[in-house]
């Protein structure tokens, strides 16, 4: 019986750079990964490397789960910092200190801090980050954060981009080159090549939301999407690549 070509892995499948990797506790998570598990994962699902971060400092306490993800931190797992949004006085001296252990990317959990849309406190975050050139990775819907985002020259990833709302990146991704999104929920027929055939590939990376998300359908659709080679590996990793330097 001949097996079907998509139940065979293929060098399209294979990702250098996953953005959204994470480990510890979630309470409306059934079970906690721990990080062995998540590590076995991202290797069961061909992915070389993965920006991750504790979820302690999303959900409990941004300086312990910095320094949570700090501890763990190697070739193939790249640190990723935090701050609580709701106690951004001082944020400067605290992005200092992760800038200082060569954390290049600032993570922002607006869903789970309760911060709905921009507010004093947010936009003092967004503006210390992008001072310090770090890379923003944003939760939550790209139409309410990109407008606060916009204007600053800002490098950010949108971990949120849902094929319906997907015109309303493409007319900001016009006019901001640093704003990427995930692949993870352009799950139409033709989202993937819908941002590379108007703005370009450099505006998209793989972020699998690991280990809540199955990693298959979305290295499947990457494989699949009727792009150029050259583009899938800007997405799969080469965009990421470049903005760590």
């Amino acid at each position: 019986m001949r097996v079907p070509d998509w139940l065979t892995r293929t060098p399209e499948e294979q990702i250098e750079y996953d953005v959204d990797v994470l480990f510890g506790p979630w309470p409306s998570h059934p079970e906690d990964t721990d990080l062995d598990a998540v590590r076995n994962h991202l290797t069961s699902s061909g992915i070389q490397r993965a920006l991750a971060i504790s979820t302690r400092g999303a959900l409990f306490d941004a300086t312990t789960g910095n320094a949570e993800t700090l501890a763990v931190s190697s070739a193939e797992l790249i640190p990723v910092g935090t701050v609580d949004l709701r106690d951004a006085v001082g944020v400067g001296d605290r992005l200092d200190w992760l800038t200082a252990q060569g954390v290049r990317c600032l993570r922002l959990f607006t869903g789970v801090q309760g911060v709905v849309g921009s507010t004093p406190a947010y936009e003092h975050v967004v503006g210390e980050a992008v001072r310090r050139e770090m890379v923003i990775l944003q939760d939550g819907d790209p139409r309410k954060f990109g407008p606060v985002l916009a204007g600053r020259g800002a490098d950010v990833v949108f971990l949120d981009l849902h094929v319906y709302l997907l015109t309303d990146f493409l007319l900001m991704a016009r006019d901001e080159a640093g704003f990427r999104a995930t692949t993870r929920m352009l799950s139409s027929p033709d989202g993937i090549e819908r941002v590379v055939e108007t703005v370009g590939a450099r505006h998209l990376v793989f972020g699998s939301r690991t280990p809540f998300m199955d990693v298959s359908p979305q290295t499947l659709r990457l494989r699949y999407a009727g792009i150029s080679a050259e583009d899938r590996a800007l997405i799969a990793g080469g965009n990421m690549k470049e903005l760590l330097g």
